[in-house]
């Protein structure tokens, strides 16, 4: 990651007292579909529909982290097709 991909999408949470940086559900499904090729289409998919079933982020987030992981053509039928 550099830029923006490295920056954008970090969320802090106190887990027991310590105070941990992590990466929103929806930097997190990007993610998994920009490495799609090394953890397979399939785990990018599922990630997709579990972050959609839970709501645990927008289509907004969804596509503003696609367009900054730079797999917006990729994510577009995907999200099209769970009626995002």
């Amino acid at each position: 990651f550099s830029g923006e991909a490295l920056k954008s999408g970090i969320e802090t949470h106190v887990l027991q007292g310590v105070q941990v940086r992590v990466y929103s559900a929806a930097k997190t499904v990007a993610d998994c579909f920009k490495y799609r090729n090394k953890i397979g289409l399939d785990v990018a998919i599922e990630a997709l529909r579990d972050c959609v079933e839970h709501r645990l982020c927008t289509f907004d987030d969804l596509w503003r982290f696609a367009r900054i992981c730079r797999v917006a053509n990729v994510m577009r039928p995907y999200l099209e097709s769970i009626g995002c």
